[in-house]
């Protein structure tokens, strides 16, 4: 991390303390001494946590509408696309477990806080849904209400996030080869699914 500029530094700290200890339980002190900075610079760049959270979040779904939307635009159409936008989503999480964490504080955000995530991700998740109908209406893939596909495949990401317990009740432990196994599962209920 050394070499990058302060404001980075403390967003990637933030953001890694966050998924691994939760938003609550991770003070600006903590994420200062991580950083190697006094509370007064977190504070120069950021006015307040709630602030640090904000930026924070954004930029992961920022980080993940153009690595989605790079995935989809390099695919050829039909399933193809739906695959490279599941694969762009696992892919931060292989290389960064925290955004996993990170998932999981989503559903402990204050509305305001909740309301501007939604806002940040609008735009991806209203592209996907148009482009999921778009290949139903050609023929490509099955009908099928694709606002609720949607929800499947993130409830199926978030459930990874935010039961622990039950996934290791089923046999199921975190990791980088876990990943990529839920990820081919995922695909493969997905393509059976849609399959035109």
């Amino acid at each position: 991390m050394a070499g990058k500029p302060t404001r980075e530094r403390i967003l990637e700290e933030a953001l890694d303390r966050f998924g691994a200890s939760g938003i609550d339980a991770t003070s600006l002190d903590d994420i200062a001494r991580g950083v190697g900075v006094a509370k007064q610079t977190l504070l120069y760049w950021f006015a307040s946590k709630e602030e640090l959270v904000v930026a924070v979040l954004q930029r992961v779904a920022d980080e993940l509408v153009v690595e989605v939307g790079a995935a989809v635009r390099s695919a050829p159409h039909g399933f193809a696309r739906v695959e490279a936008a599941v694969t762009a989503v696992f892919r931060p999480a292989v290389r960064r477990p925290a955004l996993l964490g990170l998932v999981r504080e989503l559903n402990r955000l204050s509305p305001e806080l909740a309301d501007a995530v939604v806002l940040r991700m609008q735009p991806l998740v209203d592209l996907a849904v148009a482009y999921l109908e778009g290949e139903m209406d050609r023929g490509h893939l099955r009908r099928a209400d694709a606002r609720l596909l949607m929800a499947f495949a993130y409830s199926t990401v978030v459930g990874v996030a935010t039961e622990p317990v039950a996934l290791r009740a089923v046999g199921w432990e975190p990791g980088v080869a876990s990943l990529r196994k839920l990820r081919t599962e995922l695909l493969a209920f997905l393509r059976a699914a849609l399959a035109a």
